[in-house]
């Protein structure tokens, strides 16, 4: 459990010391209070899915550049500054969506709340940033990798300056049906599904609300991290 690694890695100490095998067998047992395997983010004894990687071709986004042109670093995960990119939507009957945004590296995650699932909504939320972080965005989103959904595929939309008109990051469009491909960004959303479920009208939550959820995902310890968040990792490296 994620709670034990954190105490090692903070190399905090108590009167009493427990395994990750005992507090598993705690929460089952129901000694803590309200808490539940329904709680916790990684379950115990969890499948891991296993995806038959057959790689097809876009015929929505022939022109696209495929993720099989990304540089070898990229996924290695070797540096800081590339970017997973996704949109997790509403129930029937909202158009607003979030566009969420991973380092693969760190996992920091970046969420945005936009009207509608569209190439114009992704220009403008992608030209704020670029806005926000000025000279050093080129830097901070050295690439984006992302599915061929509607709201993607104008490549140019994603590259271009708004400030400079010139490039301004790389976009690689993943293989269809290989959400694999980004794990990272998946992982994600499925997180902030505990907080907005399947079904739920995003519109109705604030951007306090978003950026709340934002800053839990980056200050949660990860395994793959060594116990560290994703915003300790992002902002050293």
């Amino acid at each position: 459990m994620l709670l034990v690694g954190r105490i090692k890695q903070e190399r905090m100490k108590f009167k009493t010391s427990i395994c990750t095998k005992t507090l598993y067998n705690y929460i089952d047992k129901g000694i803590f209070l309200k808490l539940t395997n329904k709680n916790l983010l990684v379950k115990k004894n969890g499948i891991k899915r296993r995806y038959q990687k057959v790689h097809k071709v876009a015929l929505n986004n022939v022109k696209g550049r495929s993720i099989e042109e990304r540089p070898e670093d990229v996924s290695l995960r070797e540096t800081v500054g590339h970017w997973e990119m996704d949109c997790v939507i509403s129930g029937r009957g909202s158009k607003s969506v979030l566009l969420v945004l991973t380092e693969r590296c760190s996992r920091h995650a970046l969420i945005f709340k936009m009207a509608a699932k569209t190439q114009e909504e992704v220009g403008k939320t992608l030209d704020k940033l670029e806005r926000r972080y000025r000279n050093s965005f080129k830097k901070m989103f050295k690439s984006i990798t992302m599915d061929n959904g509607c709201e993607f595929v104008n490549q140019n939309i994603i590259e271009q300056s708004v400030i400079t008109k010139k490039k301004r990051t790389t976009a690689y469009y993943a293989h269809p049906y290989s959400s694999w491909e980004r794990g990272s960004n998946e992982n994600t959303n499925k997180i902030i599904r505990r907080f907005i479920p399947k079904g739920a009208n995003i519109s109705k939550y604030t951007h306090k609300e978003i950026k709340r959820i934002e800053e839990w995902i980056n200050n949660y310890p990860r395994r793959i991290l060594g116990y560290k968040t994703a915003s300790e990792v992002y902002y050293v490296t």
